[in-house]
């Protein structure tokens, strides 16, 4: 079981009530996964209750979510523990690579968000994938998992579909070639389809979200404390 700490409950004392809030709503002594959200505001003190509740067994793993290379080489060389954990936007128009590179140096496991970029830039239908699929009878979106778990990529596919689940875990009967891969790289933006973290708007954007979150839950305790 994974979940995550959010950025408006980071510091300390804050991520410790977040992750006894998650235990507590799961109905679970522990959990197999906590990832820190974003690599914004106190995350050091936020990654230090992580560290202690890993220590006491309550989390069995520890991990961050969105860190680019900068901030994963920063907490891997001055926290207690590595992240074991980076999960990022990895799929084939950004295939971070470079990222990867960094996350293998520091043996921190790359974990996929979005593998398929909810289909943005046609990719269920792009041509190298769909042709390449064609070959093993698979789906583009076969393929591209296949591709990113052949990179040492963990994948996390999204589908409301029972169909789709199903052909989501239809992906271990076949095996791409060296040719295929090479191609599939080839398809790298090396661009976000969503947001960059490195975008000052955006780091802007995530701090006004927190702030509106933070009053919305102060306006609720206070409504109930009537």
């Amino acid at each position: 079981m994974t979940t995550k700490v959010w950025v408006e409950h980071y510091g300390y004392e804050e991520c410790k009530k977040s992750v006894y809030d998650s235990l507590k709503k799961l109905k679970t002594d522990y959990l197999d996964l906590m990832l820190l959200h974003q690599p914004f505001s106190d995350y050091y003190g936020a990654w230090k209750a992580l560290e202690e509740l890993y220590q006491e067994g309550i989390l069995r793993a520890i991990g961050v979510s969105n860190f680019y290379p900068d901030r994963l080489v920063d907490i891997a060389n001055f926290a207690e523990i590595c992240p074991m954990v980076n999960q990022v936007e990895t799929h084939v128009l950004n295939q971070q690579t470079e990222a990867k590179k960094w996350m293998d140096k520091y043996h921190v496991q790359i974990e996929a968000w979005a593998p398929f970029g909810e289909g943005r830039g046609g990719l269920f239908t792009n041509p190298t994938l769909t042709e390449i699929g064609a070959k093993y009878d698979k789906s583009a979106a076969q393929v591209m998992l296949r591709w990113n778990m052949q990179r040492g990529v963990i994948v996390l596919p999204k589908s409301t579909h029972k169909e789709r689940m199903i052909q989501n875990l239809d992906v271990f009967d076949f095996t791409l070639s060296d040719e295929d891969m090479t191609a599939i790289a080839n398809l790298d933006t090396q661009t976000s389809s969503f947001f960059s973290h490195y975008d000052p708007n955006m780091v802007e954007w995530f701090a006004k979200m927190v702030e509106e979150r933070k009053t919305q839950h102060d306006s609720s305790k206070e409504k109930k404390s009537w």
